[in-house]
């Protein structure tokens, strides 16, 4: 596995259990496998979407008879004053 032998594991795992404590590890194993799962989950959604996309409509942009004139910011509330 990547050339390490059994001495450097065993010198890695050593130096993991004094950076990081008993009590860590477990979490730290706990969290790696969460982002794991989640990224092979991210994964499949994303092939199933290029295998079979969904008919979805497609959002138009407003046109500018349906965009909505702004006042000069009477409407606005007044800002708060710092002092």
């Amino acid at each position: 596995m990547f050339g390490l032998g059994p001495g450097e594991m065993l010198m890695a795992l050593v130096a993991i259990l004094l950076l990081f404590g008993a009590k860590r590890i477990p979490e730290i194993a706990g969290s790696f496998g969460k982002g794991i799962r989640e990224f092979k989950k991210n994964m499949s959604d994303v092939q199933k979407e290029i295998e079979a996309p969904e008919a979805r409509p497609i959002d138009r942009l407003p046109s500018t008879s349906d965009r909505v004139e702004r006042d000069n910011g009477d409407d606005r509330p007044e800002p708060k004053k710092l002092i």
